[in-house]
C-alpha cells in the first residue's frame, strides 16, 4: 500500500518537523566540523557507576520508608501511577534550590518537558479560538507541539533581544478584539533556547501581572536555568501569587537527558459541572494516561536517587557542568572579540549578545543565514551552527545564528570561532559585492 501524504496529518508536511533533522544530517555528512549546533549539556563528567549508586540510594530510601523487598522490586520493574512516583522529591527538590512550595499533589512526572508541553497544551487548548502566545524567537519543541495539536499560535517578537510586556499586552489585546481567546503565553525567562536572554526581575513581576489582570496561563519553561554562575533571579512560579503560571521542569541538563524525566507544576484548581474542586494536575494525569502511561519507573528511580545524593539540591549535582558552561560560554565571547573586533565588526555589519551563562547566544549578520549558508558553511569552512530562523513561527530571524556553546572544549571552542569568523568575512564580503552590484545596476 502506498499512502498519499494528503490522507496524513497536515503537520508532516510542516518544515518545523524537519528542523532538527536537518541539523543531525548535516552534522552526519560533514563530522569533521565544528558544530556549534547542539543544545545538549556537555557528557564529559558523566560516569556509568553513578547511575547503578543513584538506583541502589533510591531502593534504600524506599526502605528507609517502610518498603519491603517485594514493593521495592514492584517500584523498579512494574508500571506506576500516570501522576509519578517521586513527586515528593520532586516538590522537596524545589523548595531546596529554588525556594518555593508546592504540594506533591501538584506535580506530573513526564518523559522530558517535551512531554509535559504536550500534556499541557491538549488539557488547556479546547477549541479553534484558543490561541497561544510565543515569545519569539523560541523553542522549536513547542512549535511543534502546538503543530501536531492544531493549536494556532501568534508570534510576539522580542525586541532588542527581551521580552516587553506592552507588547505582550498588545497582542492580547488584538486576539480578544479579532474574538479569539489568548489562552496561555510560552516563556524561557532564564538562557533562553534560543537567543540567551534572561528576563530581569522588573519585567517578571510585570508579566506575572498582566497574565493576573487577563487571566492568561504563563508556561514557564526553564530548563538552562542551573547552567550559569552567580545568584538566579526568582522562577516565575516562586513569584506566582495568583497560580497562573505552570511550571514545565525537566532534568536534562542538570542529572542527565538519558533519564528523560521531567514534571509539570499544575496547581490551579479546576471547577467541574457539579461545582467540584480539583487540581489541574490531575486533569494532565488523565491524558498521560493515554500517552505515555507512565514514565519509566526505572528513569524515575535513577533521578530520585540522584537528587537523594544532594539533598534535593540538582544546582550542586550540576555545579561542575555549570562552571564548564561559564568558562566555555566567556572563550566564546572572547574568541569572537579576538577574532571580530569592534571595528571590524561595524564593517561588516554583525554583532551578537553577551549572555551570563547557559547554552547560547545570538550572532547578528547581515546576510541570509539559511540552510543554504549553513551547508555552505559547514562544507567549505567547517563549523556548524544553527539558523535563527528555525525558531521563528511565522518567519524571521533570517539574519540571525544560534550558537550553543554547551558541548566544546576550549579547543574546540577557539578552532570553531575562527572558522565562524572566516565565514561570516566571506559572506559579509559577499553580501557587500551584491548589493553595491545592484545599485550601480539600478536595481
Amino acid at each position: 500500500m502506498v499512502l498519499d501524504s494528503t490522507t496524513l496529518h497536515s503537520s508532516i508536511e510542516d518544515p518545523v518537523l524537519d528542523r532538527m533533522n536537518f541539523l543531525n544530517e548535516i552534522t552526519f555528512t560533514y563530522p569533521n566540523a565544528v558544530s556549534f549546533a547542539p543544545g545538549r549539556p556537555y557528557d564529559g563528567f558523566f560516569e556509568i557507576e553513578e547511575v547503578h549508586a543513584h538506583l541502589r540510594r533510591y531502593a534504600a530510601y524506599l526502605e528507609s520508608r517502610g518498603a519491603g523487598a517485594a514493593e521495592v522490586r514492584s517500584g523498579f520493574y512494574q508500571y506506576g501511577p500516570a501522576a509519578g512516583q517521586i513527586r515528593e522529591l520532586i516538590a522537596h527538590s524545589l523548595w531546596q534550590d529554588e525556594g518555593f512550595e508546592v504540594a506533591p499533589e501538584s506535580i506530573v512526572v513526564t518523559v522530558g518537558a517535551q512531554e509535559a508541553m504536550f500534556l499541557a497544551l491538549r488539557t488547556l487548548f479546547a477549541t479553534p479560538e484558543d490561541v497561544l502566545l510565543l515569545i519569539t524567537p523560541c523553542y522549536v519543541g513547542i512549535m511543534g507541539a502546538a503543530r501536531l495539536l492544531d493549536i494556532p499560535v501568534v508570534a510576539v517578537p522580542e525586541r532588542d533581544g527581551r521580552l516587553v510586556v506592552a507588547d505582550l499586552d498588545e497582542a492580547v489585546r488584538a486576539q480578544r478584539a479579532a474574538g479569539r481567546r489568548p489562552r496561555a503565553v510560552y516563556v524561557v525567562p532564564d538562557h533562553a533556547n534560543p537567543t540567551g536572554s534572561t528576563l530581569d526581575l522588573p519585567t517578571r513581576v510585570a508579566l506575572l501581572g498582566l497574565a493576573e489582570s487577563h487571566g492568561l496561563l504563563v508556561l514557564e519553561d526553564s530548563p538552562y536555568r542551573l547552567s550559569g554562575p552567580g545568584p538566579r533571579r526568582p522562577m516565575l512560579k516562586a513569584l506566582d501569587g495568583s497560580r497562573s503560571v505552570i511550571q514545565l521542569g525537566t532534568y536534562s541538563k542538570t542529572l542527565f537527558p538519558g533519564a528523560r524525566v521531567g514534571y509539570v507544576v499544575a496547581d490551579q484548581e479546576v471547577r467541574d459541572s457539579s461545582g467540584g474542586i480539583r487540581l489541574l494536575a490531575d486533569d494532565l494525569a488523565k491524558v498521560k494516561s493515554m500517552v505515555t502511561v507512565n514514565t519509566s519507573s526505572l528513569s524515575q528511580a535513577v533521578a530520585a536517587g540522584a537528587l537523594l545524593s544532594a539533598d534535593g539540591r540538582p544546582s550542586a549535582l550540576n555545579a561542575r557542568a555549570a562552571e564548564h558552561y561559564s568558562r566555555s560560554m566567556a572563550g566564546t565571547l572572547a574568541q569572537l572579540d579576538r577574532r571580530l573586533p569592534e571595528r571590524h565588526r561595524r564593517e561588516l555589519g554583525v554583532d551578537w549578545n553577551r549572555p551570563d551563562g547557559g547554552f547560547f547566544l545570538t550572532l547578528r549578520t547581515g546576510f541570509r543565514t539559511g540552510t543554504a549558508a549553513l551547508e555552505r558553511s559547514a562544507r567549505d569552512f567547517g563549523v556548524i551552527w544553527t539558523p535563527m530562523e528555525f525558531f521563528h513561527p511565522h518567519g524571521g530571524g533570517e539574519q540571525d545564528i544560534r550558537l550553543s556553546i554547551s558541548y566544546l572544549t576550549p579547543g574546540q571552542v577557539d578552532e570553531g570561532v575562527e572558522r565562524l569568523a572566516r565565514f561570516v568575512e566571506a559572506l559579509s564580503d559577499e553580501t557587500a559585492r551584491q548589493r553595491s552590484a545592484q545599485h550601480w545596476n539600478g536595481e
